[in-house]
């Protein structure tokens, strides 16, 4: 071993199996040299980085007590398995993560066989290790599942599912809650390092097993030794409501003390039935600036390690659209005090942060709940209010019920942001918002709008506000074309689309983001170009008109073809008897991966050159 080697641990581990070789002694050096690799190369990459500082401890003690991938780990979103990938293969590839045809930002089963489920939006490793779990004993096999969740995951409704029904079939699973959202004093750390090796231990276990037989046969005796146990662990240990739900509660641990995490890890192992360990962490340990700004350094670009702050973007006159929304909603909370937002743990990503400051009794986060977000902006729509659901289009997805049933069932006045619409970059898959025009189009009563630009999507988030009943703005990551954002809020005329360049033959109708590569394309091309501003409803009168004066149709839009935009045009032309040679461009019908937002729409066709060849792919001859 070359003693000059910044990493001599490290570097003998390839995979799981080299790390559980290790004596048990070197752990804590292992998970230095872990933490400081991670730091390293997310500094030159970028990433979720805070995260996976808390977690690196964990990480070293689970893949050196259970046999993965025989046993399986499934990581809740997966922004604190970054240390996880790193000791599974990936280690010499982590400077690639987020970047096209590098490491996945989250776990991934195409990926890695260590990366049992494949993740990125929350709350669902519980559900998905029970799964797991019940699979492996119909099959007759002997396998470890362990989820891994995060104190913000555990807020969504599906985890408390998932654990309801693992306790009621008394599953052999292992829940960890990583939490990261409360400290340990070094007293109270002794003294639940203590109570958990207690209640860890097999003695423990037998006993308490055994005397529930022989106590279950004396029902008055039963009730009270069952009280008093409750009662006890009620007062020492925060695990009643787990212990409710039918698990073995252990905990809180310091975890960030890898001899601990081993040993109760190991005595765990040998425990029947679901337990639920929880560790207390802290996130962003071992790196200073992250340790003091968690939030900052959750995910970041690639930064100097040696310095005490991230780099600052260089300033911009034009606005990102989040921060059109965020100036715009608190411009309107002026105007209307029946305005209210609601976030679902997404106060930075969706520019609500000036909202909660101004007006802390009309903002709302609801914790990882996007069920119970759209359901709560109906109830309150029910008694006058006028609420905005500030949330991404990939996150909005998991409310599609409550979307349908309790909001737009009962045309109900709710206005919903969505950010991040159409391809988003480097998160990948799980976070694009591909599907909205498709799976919003289809639902009655619903408005929906996409801007060209930043002055547009002010004016809509007006529009759909005043209107009476469901709408919804759509908008991509990042910034705009750079048209300067008006002051006054005017409602703009329900599904009229506006002409932005005359031409002939070709009437290329765009939506949103589309527009401005669409201008572009129809420029080079002498086509018409309209800017449709609505998806729903369509300015059919316009599309009338082109059809007298234009021999093809062509739309273009950043969301899937299915159902999408473009899928209306078709089916109101055909209802309207009309046979034009129409092509609809749109992204394919398929799960576009990770790059820049640029690299992606280049990749499927969605800039000025990629319009323009398609356009003349389809028009040749003609």
């Amino acid at each position: 071993m070359n003693p000059s080697n910044k990493y001599p641990l490290l570097d003998t581990i390839n995979l799981p199996s080299d790390v559980r070789k290790l004596p048990k002694e070197q752990l804590r050096a292992l998970a230095n040299e872990l933490r400081e690799f991670l730091t390293q190369s997310v500094s030159i990459s970028g990433g979720h980085f805070s995260a996976g500082l808390g977690t690196v401890e964990l990480t070293v003690a689970l893949h050196y007590v259970f046999d993965t991938p025989h046993d399986q780990l499934v990581w809740d979103v997966g922004h604190q398995a970054y240390p996880h990938k790193i000791l599974t293969g990936r280690k010499d590839r982590m400077t690639t993560i987020r970047s096209r045809d590098g490491v996945s930002a989250f776990p991934s089963r195409f990926e890695s066989e260590y990366d049992a489920f494949g993740v990125g939006h929350s709350s669902t490793s519980i559900s998905a290790a029970l799964g797991m779990a019940i699979a492996a004993e119909l099959n007759g096999e002997n396998r470890q599942m362990v989820a891994i969740i995060g104190d913000g995951s555990i807020t969504g409704g599906m985890a408390f599912e998932a654990m309801n029904h693992a306790g009621a079939i008394d599953a052999n699973l292992l829940v960890i809650l990583n939490d990261n959202d409360m400290s340990i004093s070094p007293n109270v750390g002794a003294m639940n390092n203590y109570l958990s090796k207690i209640l860890t231990s097999r003695l423990y276990s037998s006993v308490r097993e055994e005397s529930k037989k022989v106590l279950s046969k004396m029902p008055s005796v039963w009730e009270l030794a069952r009280r008093t146990e409750e009662h006890v662990k009620g007062m020492i240990v925060p695990g009643t409501l787990f212990e409710e739900l039918g698990f073995n509660y252990i905990g809180p641990i310091d975890g960030h003390d890898v001899d601990m995490l081993v040993t109760t890890l190991e005595s765990l192992k040998h425990i029947q039935g679901p337990r639920f360990l929880h560790i207390v962490t802290k996130k962003g340990k071992g790196y200073a600036p992250a340790e003091k700004d968690p939030l900052a350094y959750h995910g970041v670009p690639a930064f100097d390690p040696t310095q005490e702050s991230l780099p600052k973007s260089a300033p911009s006159p034009h606005p990102t659209y989040t921060e059109v929304f965020g100036n715009w909603l608190c411009d309107m909370a002026e105007q209307d005090q029946r305005l209210l937002g609601i976030t679902p743990a997404m106060r930075e990503g969706s520019g609500l942060v000036k909202f909660s400051e101004r007006f802390p009794k009309r903002y709302f986060d609801v914790a990882i709940a996007e069920q119970h977000a759209v359901t709560l902006a109906a109830g309150q729509a029910c008694q006058g209010a006028n609420p905005v659901v500030a949330i991404y289009s990939t996150f909005l997805q998991r409310a599609y019920d409550q979307l349908i049933h309790d909001v737009a069932l009962q045309n109900l006045d709710v206005l919903f942001a969505l950010d991040r619409a159409g391809l988003v970059g480097p998160d990948g898959p799980t976070h694009a918002g591909s599907f909205d025009y498709s799976y919003l189009g289809c639902i009655p009563n619903m408005l929906i709008m996409a801007p060209a630009d930043e002055n547009e999507c002010r004016q809509m988030l007006y529009t759909g506000f005043i209107h009476e009943g469901p709408a919804a703005v759509r908008y991509p990551r990042g910034k705009g074309p750079g048209v300067a954002v008006e002051k006054t809020m005017t409602a703009l005329a329900l599904g009229k689309g506006e002409i932005r360049h005359s031409g002939e033959k070709i009437a290329i109708l765009a939506w949103g983001s589309m527009v401005t590569p669409a201008l572009a394309a129809g420029k080079q091309l002498g086509a018409t170009v309209v800017n449709m501003r609505f998806v729903k409803p369509l300015d059919e009168t316009l599309i009338l008109e082109l059809a007298t004066s234009h021999d093809t149709f062509v739309t273009v839009e950043e969301n899937v073809l299915s159902g999408g935009a473009g899928s209306a045009v078709n089916l109101f032309l055909q209802a309207q008897k009309i046979l034009k040679p129409t092509l609809n461009i749109g992204l394919p019908d398929s799960f576009v991966e990770q790059g820049t937002r640029e690299e992606l729409l280049t990749l499927c066709g969605l800039d000025s050159l990629g319009i323009i060849k398609q356009i003349e792919k389809f028009t040749a001859g003609s």
